[in-house]
């Protein structure tokens, strides 16, 4: 065993029992690097990433360049999903030298952290133009060895030509109506028609993107942007990236029609699409939008939650494929035989319904779960039974590996994702599971000082504090939980958080925001980033959930904190909008208002109340916050003087500093919030 023993992270532990003496991130490591003028080599992935489990079985568990590693590198392992701050800086060095990044990363570094060689994933002997690990590592050791000064010389000016890059310009105010038509017309010239979604292959799920249409539909009611929404979701719905058996999403398909997956299942991910699906069904009533929020919601809390209540981070792509073998999707793929095997003669009908063939839409004959057929009839009730025996049968293979790291920012996504489509579909164990998770947040993650740790395991509080997507994400997650709930503390939990976002994470000179807090661990940069990929972006995260804490308490600090952090979307809403969706959405909440819904009644059984507050939570008004209580309450700044109307249930909805007049009947509130 090495240093990695004794990490919470499951990344790091798969790594130690190698050969190699790794070391994990830490200045200790840096000292020993400097002691004996040893170059250090940087390998930073994560525990469901495919290739960084092939490189790891193929160089760091084999003993010979274990032993010259060892003898000539101070190694030192990452998890990326506990140390974002680390991988996005050295990232942003690999893309710059090398047009491209990825994962593995694997970078070799001065003792002073200072990067100078950059690379991904090596193969253990030299393949399709690419050198062998060991050439990668005797060439490193060479220049470092003979020629050193030249490569400090090298590591310094990357150094200084990082710190010389400068984040985009954002523009002085909030972008407007003309940035978000643009910003859409954007999104109309880079859309697939034809297959949904966005580009090309590989083709990832646009969730923030797909929030951003639902929102501008809502608010403008353009039927372009409702109808990209509904067509991508509905085939993604349909494809091999949706698990037809048990629910969710796998991380993103490898071809344009969003046939075979890359398997592995990401919380992110699930909590994201999750919450697009409510909305979309909030939106149009789809019946498939409903079944496919549910089955995910199902996913979430059956496969990813922990014993402690929060949510693991992933599940692999690879799995036994009951040879001893690891494989890439041996848990999801069927072949006409196997689905012979367990339902005798159903298996024609399961082919038929799931596109299951002879030559397979996989490898080897093996086909990935669809729902290939637009026309034509099924009997329902033997299509449940054919996907329940489908799903038993799944459940006696082996099953892939859980990354069961609590990471915070993915657990407040979870949050909201979860305590809305309770809300929206009579379904209260949603709701206690997101009550679950946010309440290991605050236990584990959430100190006497009201900072966060970015993660925990097994209810085990991890070493690295939250970055700001942590802040972002975990005060939206609060703030869908006291709209839903009715439970002020939730408010006030979000509030603490985001006060930290303006104290410790905001220019206080420009409005823009930094990924690390003031205080955090210096690196050779401070990250800051605005763009998004797989989930928003911290910047995002905090500025919609700033502007929902301010309609929530009208805080005015809040509020101009939000349409400062925005200005960037007015940058680059308008030119790269596929990679800014959170912040459009949150730009369409500032332009709706964002409206202001105040739910008084009795009590919280009192039926008339119910229907008002849930009325209230299905407005589609963009970025709307619901605050419901009783009249004499202090749950709620938003409940102050509200009343009820002649001894009934009242609803008074606001926006932009203008209150209308209660109603108590919900179709009355539901018009006030078209």
């Amino acid at each position: 065993m090495n240093r990695l023993a004794h990490e919470t992270s499951p990344y790091l532990l798969q790594h130690a029992d190698n050969p190699v003496d790794w070391w994990p991130w830490s200045a200790e490591a840096f000292a020993e690097a400097r002691r004996t003028n040893k170059p250090v080599l940087l390998s930073v992935g994560y525990s469901s990433c495919h290739w960084c489990h092939v490189m790891a079985h193929e160089s760091f568990e084999d003993q010979g360049t274990a032993d010259y590693l060892n003898e000539h590198f101070v190694s030192v392992k990452v998890d990326r999903e506990e140390r974002p701050d680390v991988d996005a800086v050295y990232m942003e060095a690999v893309q710059a030298a090398t047009g491209h990044g990825g994962w593995p990363m694997t970078v070799f570094l001065t003792p002073d952290a200072e990067p100078f060689y950059f690379g991904t994933y090596y193969p253990p002997a030299p393949r399709h133009g690419m050198p062998s690990f060991r050439q990668v590592l005797e060439g490193v050791q060479q220049a470092w060895t003979t020629r050193h000064d030249e490569v400090s010389e090298v590591a310094g000016k990357i150094v200084r030509d990082l710190a010389q890059r400068e984040i985009v310009r954002q523009a002085a105010e909030a972008p407007g109506e003309q940035e978000l038509a643009q910003a859409l017309l954007g999104l109309t010239r880079e859309y697939d028609p034809q297959r949904g979604g966005f580009g090309g292959a590989p083709k990832f799920p646009p969730s923030m993107v797909l929030e951003f249409l639902l929102r501008h539909h809502a608010r403008t009611g353009a039927e372009g942007a409702l109808q990209m929404a509904v067509d991508t979701c509905e085939r993604m719905a349909r494809g091999g990236i949706y698990d037809q058996l048990g629910g969710g999403f796998a991380r993103y398909s490898v071809d344009r029609d969003w046939t075979v997956p890359h398997f592995e299942k990401m919380l992110y991910d699930n909590a994201l699409l999750c919450r697009v699906y409510a909305h979309l069904w909030r939106a149009t009533g789809s019946d498939l939008a409903r079944r496919v929020a549910l089955e995910t919601a199902d996913f979430l809390v059956r496969e990813l939650r922990t014993p402690e209540g929060g949510f693991a981070s992933a599940l692999d792509a690879d799995s036994d494929d009951g040879t001893g073998r690891h494989v890439e999707g041996a848990y999801y793929v069927w072949t006409p035989a196997q689905l012979r095997d367990v339902l005798g003669d159903d298996a024609g009908l399961a082919a038929q319904y799931f596109g299951v063939t002879e030559e397979g839409t996989f490898e080897h004959g093996q086909s990935v779960l669809r729902l290939p057929q637009t026309e034509g009839v099924f009997d329902a009730e033997k299509i449940a039974s054919v996907r329940r025996r489908l799903f038993d049968a799944r459940a006696r293979r082996p099953a892939p590996g859980r990354d069961d790291k609590v990471v915070a920012a993915w657990n407040g996504l979870a949050v909201a994702a979860l305590a809305e489509t309770g809300a929206y579909f009579g379904r209260p164990d949603l709701v206690e599971a997101a009550l679950g998770a946010a309440d290991l947040l605050v236990r584990v993650h959430l100190d006497e000082h009201a900072r966060l740790a970015r993660t925990s395991k097994d209810g085990r509080v991890g070493p690295n504090a939250g970055v700001l997507e942590d802040y972002g994400d975990v005060a939206e997650g609060f703030l869908a939980l006291a709209s839903v709930t009715g439970e002020g503390v939730w408010l006030d939990f979000a509030g603490l958080l985001l006060d930290q976002v303006l104290t410790r994470f905001t220019d206080p000179e420009t409005g823009a925001l930094f990924d690390t807090a003031s205080d955090a661990e210096r690196l050779i940069r401070r990250p800051q980033d605005p763009t998004e990929n797989a989930a928003p972006s911290g910047w995002t995260a905090a500025a919609g959930a700033l502007l929902g804490y301010a309609a929530h308490t009208g805080s005015e600090a809040h509020r101009v904190a939000a349409e400062r952090a925005l200005g960037v979307v007015k940058t680059l809403g308008p030119r790269v909008p596929r990679f800014i969706g959170w912040g459009l959405a949150a730009a369409e909440a500032l332009l709706d208002g964002p409206r202001e819904v105040a739910v008084v009644g009795p009590g919280p059984d009192d039926e008339r109340t119910a229907a008002l507050h849930r009325t209230a939570l299905l407005g589609a008004a963009p970025g709307a916050v619901v605050a419901c209580g009783t009249p004499d309450g202090d749950e709620f700044p938003l409940l102050a003087g509200r009343t009820l109307i002649d001894g009934a249930p009242a609803a008074y909805v606001c926006r932009g500093f203008v209150c209308d007049l209660p109603v108590t009947d919900p179709e009355a509130l539901r018009a006030k919030l078209a």
